[in-house]
Formats: structure tokens, sequence, C-alpha cells
């Protein structure tokens, strides 16, 4: 199989018909081996029903259906995990994105690139709670994990299956997989891609995703620079307290030392005073702290290797000599 096109759903009815047509149409016209898979993240209308309408239209469609809502994150991984092809797209439900666009992707990737995301750059969508968040949000994500992409949010992508296959997605994580994939030694390309108001339905999204996006942030963050040593950011972290922690004691120390010998005022004044020796207890103890979580990742994280057979590196190709 050459291509998987991997669309996640949730209470798109009005949408769903239209959708399916459009893809075979677009697809239909590639010189590729392809399939579509539909996940049905739990829909509550009816969106499953359509969607087997589809399935028994085009044979190149199948379908997932969630028990429940899970999120767009998770419809993606049974997406990927299910897929055949030797590359997957993914893209929206909704019609805002252009199954036309697919090609755009495809031409990138047979350039030797193995992530290629879209790039939104006309958006038709309300500029103050959609495109201002999204905006900051990927300054942000491109700023912390070194990846400079001007639509993170974008779903329309593709991803050659021997990158995507070595990346795991959790929480909110798909928007991510960009650098996710770079961390693995992927190449990464951008392209510009068309856009549409949305007709039908009501958007998913909304300015709490940008909390959890946030959080999620983090955590991609310390999987790309400390999943191997975390120790080394939370050593970091400990020290930053323990240090001015120590050298306070000792100043405390030597404060209550000149007040037993030379009796000075400022001595006594000093000591006196309860934030003065409380306060070097407390960067230590958080220093301690931060040592000990690290102590304890390092524990976790060489678990979870081990525990998996789970290698610390990712192998591109092999050179084998001829037999």
């Amino acid at each position: 199989m050459d291509l998987s096109v991997v669309i996640p759903i949730y209470n798109e009815e009005e949408c769903v018909a239209q959708l399916c047509e459009r893809l075979h149409d677009s697809l239909s016209k590639l010189k590729r081996s392809y399939e579509v898979l539909l996940i049905d993240d739990g829909s509550s209308d009816r969106t499953w029903n359509l969607l087997q309408e589809c399935v028994n239209t085009h044979p190149h469609m199948r379908a997932i259906r969630f028990r429940r809502n899970f999120g767009q994150t998770a419809a993606m991984s049974a997406g990927f995990h299910d897929a055949r092809g030797d590359v997957i797209v993914t893209m929206d439900a909704d019609l805002q994105n252009d199954p036309e666009d697919i090609p755009k992707l495809l031409e990138r990737i047979d350039q030797g690139f193995d992530v290629v995301s879209g790039w939104r750059k006309d958006r038709q969508d309300p500029f103050i709670n959609r495109r201002l968040p999204s905006i900051i949000a990927n300054w942000l994500i491109s700023r912390i994990t070194g990846v400079y992409l001007h639509d993170y949010g974008c779903t329309l992508k593709a991803y050659r299956r021997d990158i995507i296959q070595d990346v795991h997605l959790y929480g909110e994580m798909h928007r991510f997989v960009p650098a996710l994939a770079s961390w693995v030694g992927g190449t990464i390309d951008e392209v510009v891609v068309g856009h549409h108001p949305r007709r039908h339905g009501q958007s998913k999204y909304g300015i709490s995703r940008t909390f959890r996006v946030i959080l999620d942030l983090i955590t991609v963050k310390f999987l790309l620079r400390y999943s191997l040593g975390p120790m080394q950011m939370f050593g970091k972290i400990g020290l930053i307290f323990m240090m001015p922690g120590m050298f306070l004691f000792l100043f405390v120390l030597g404060a209550h030392f000149s007040f037993q010998l030379f009796d000075t005022q400022f001595a006594a004044d000093f000591i006196k005073r309860p934030v003065w020796v409380m306060s070097p207890m407390i960067l230590i103890l958080l220093g301690v702290q931060f040592i000990s979580m690290g102590l304890l990742a390092e524990i976790q994280i060489r678990t979870y290797h081990e525990s998996q057979n789970k290698r610390t590196y990712v192998i591109r190709e092999r050179a084998e000599p001829a037999a």
C-alpha cells in the first residue's frame, strides 16, 4: 500500500458524504494504491451510519468506531496503528482542509522529506479566539522545540511510516508530531495549503485547549531533551535551590559565631529574625527534593526502556553484505 489517509471524525454528519466523495475524486487520480481510514471518535449523531454507507460505496475506505469520545490524538494514534500505507496523511473531516492538497504533500515526501506539514497561510477562522491563540502557540512551540513551523495546528500533514511508527501519542500531543519526528532524526518541511470557512457543524476547538497544549508542550520539551537523562533537569533545579541555601546557611552560622565571640548588635539582630534562620533550611530541603525526584525519574526511565526492551536510539537503514 502506497498511501493511507487517516481522518478523525466527531459529530460531522453534515460533512461525511461530501468528504468521502471529494476524497474519492482526489485520490483516484493518483497513480498510487491507497486507503482511507475514517476514525469515528464516539460520535453521538448519525456520523457512524453515514460512514458505513461510505465504506459500502467506496472499496478503498475503512471505518473504525470508538466506544466513546477519546479525543483527536487517540483517533490519530488508532489510525497510525491500523494504517498499511508507506506514507500516512492526516486531515480534518470538517471540509476546511482540501483533499486536493494531498498531492502537494506527497510531492515533498517524494523529494526525501519524512514529515510535510500544511500551512494555512490564508486561514479562514475568527481572529480573536482561533487565529491569535494559534499564532502565539506556534511561536512558543517553535521556540521551545527548535522545529520552526508556521502552523503546528494544521491537521493536514504527511508522514513516512517508518518515522511515525516510533512516535507514541498521548494527551493533545498530535500537534507536536513534527517535533517528535525531528527528535528521532526525521526531516521536516512545510507547504502552503488551502483553507475554507467552516460551513457545517461547530468547531471542536476552544480557548480551553490552549492550557492543555501548554502542559503537553512542557512534556514534549522534557521528552526531547531529558527523556534519557531526567537527572540533568531535576538535578540542575535542585542545585539552583541548594547552593544559595548552603551559602546562606554558612552566613547565618558565621553571624551566630560572631555574636558569641564579639557580641555585636548587627549579629544579634540578624540571628533573631526567623526568616534568616528558616530560609537556608527551606532552600536546602527544596534542593534535596528535586535531586531525589531526579534519581526516581532515572530509575523510572530505565525501567521503562528495559521492561519493554525499548532502545534509546532509532535505526534509519542498514547496509548488509551481499549474499
